[in-house]
């Protein structure tokens, strides 16, 4: 996901959330789990983000909704400042998790199929 972010000092709440494509009442949860997100807020008690507010939240919004963080593991990464292009995508790691329970799947079958064929 690429968005572009326009070239402007302060976004208010509405836009930050149409850029990231998620209600405003998820930024305003991302602030209290964040703390690298810290709007201003104006005069009218209006939150104002920051374009580095605004490229955290669209940070956030890729490892929760896309490479399926949880808040914890996504808060852990945005405060180590690593990039997101380093990281392993989550469907490699179901995939080995995946034929790890299959096999022990097969192995179940196997030995109820045995315990099975002594009942008999």
């Amino acid at each position: 996901m690429q968005t572009k972010i326009p070239d402007k000092l302060y976004f208010k709440i509405g836009e930050v959330a149409k850029m990231a494509e998620v209600p405003t009442h998820v930024l305003r949860y991302w602030e209290s789990e964040f703390t690298e997100i810290k709007p201003k807020r104006a005069n009218s008690k209006q939150r104002m983000y920051r374009r580095q507010d605004v490229e955290v939240i669209l940070k956030v919004k890729t490892l929760l909704h896309e490479q399926g963080y949880t808040i914890a593991g996504a808060r852990k990464f945005v405060s180590s400042g690593a990039d997101i292009q380093q990281t392993t995508p989550a469907p490699i790691v179901h995939n080995k998790l995946g034929d790890k329970l299959s096999s022990i799947k097969q192995e179940l079958k196997e030995l109820q199929s045995l315990l099975s064929k002594d009942q008999e």
